[in-house]
């Protein structure tokens, strides 16, 4: 183990398509994995949906301004589809949810320096870049010279966050029909494209465990708990008692 890993507490991941169950499990883990430590949870993903419901909250404004960045973020997403570079004011809109991604990631680097074992909903990752928690700008893009500056950025930025890689990763894999019934408001053929792209994700080396989510939701707690106490074992952790286990 490296001094770098000796210096941070065990960080979880918990991935998976939209539908696949990741805010259960992530709440059943958080509270397992409290046996070894305090823990916190940390949401590493985008969570334009988050900032859209805030700034609609804003008296008079709020509700033009979300229109304008939901109007913003569908013109990045159309250009990804279209491989063609985002102009200037949709890739400043990316690229400012990639600074509140990364201060999130530093937050949450603070509390593993501390002690504090962390779960994360999401990782970013580079293996698919423009797609499942990747960068959304294009380096090798031409055009704009500042949106390429901003891409190049960005990459960087994807570069120091997926250098700490967790100590597990639990992928939660789902089928489309499933993933569609729990997340209704979700276009099925972007759950679709999140399906198929789960298991090209590599996460930069780190330990990953497959756990289908169509089983019974005790049988896929019952195998994440088993994957965690494998990895906090291997890392010399001991819980603190054979009674705060929680099913």
């Amino acid at each position: 183990m490296s001094d770098t890993k000796k210096s941070f507490a065990p960080m979880i991941a918990i991935v998976g398509c939209d539908g696949s169950g990741k805010s259960t499990v992530g709440e059943h883990i958080l509270n397992w994995v409290s046996r070894y430590g305090p823990a916190k949870s940390a949401h590493l993903g985008k969570q334009s949906g988050n900032l859209g419901r805030s700034l609609m909250s804003l008296p008079l404004i709020g509700r033009w301004i979300e229109g304008v960045i939901s109007r913003k973020l569908k013109s990045v997403q159309s250009s990804k589809a279209k491989n063609q570079t985002p102009k200037m004011f949709p890739a400043l809109v990316m690229y400012g949810f990639t600074i509140r991604r990364v201060r999130r990631f530093r937050r949450m680097m603070a509390l593993r320096k501390k002690g504090m074992i962390v779960v994360t909903d999401r990782f970013p990752q580079l293996d698919q870049p423009k797609s499942f928690d990747g960068p959304a700008l294009d380096v090798n893009a031409s055009g704009n010279a500042v949106v390429r500056w901003l891409a190049r950025r960005e990459r960087a930025a994807f570069e120091w966050m997926t250098s700490h890689h967790p100590d597990l990763v639990i992928r939660l894999n789902v089928d489309v029909e499933t993933a569609f019934a729990r997340k209704p408001d979700h276009r099925k053929d972007a759950l679709r494209k999140k399906i198929e792209v789960a298991p090209l994700l590599k996460f930069n080396g780190a330990p990953i465990v497959d756990i289908e989510t169509v089983q019974p939701l005790e049988r896929v707690l019952e195998e994440a708990r088993a994957a965690v106490d494998h990895t906090f074992a291997a890392r010399g952790y001991r819980a603190s008692s054979a009674d705060s286990k929680s099913a």
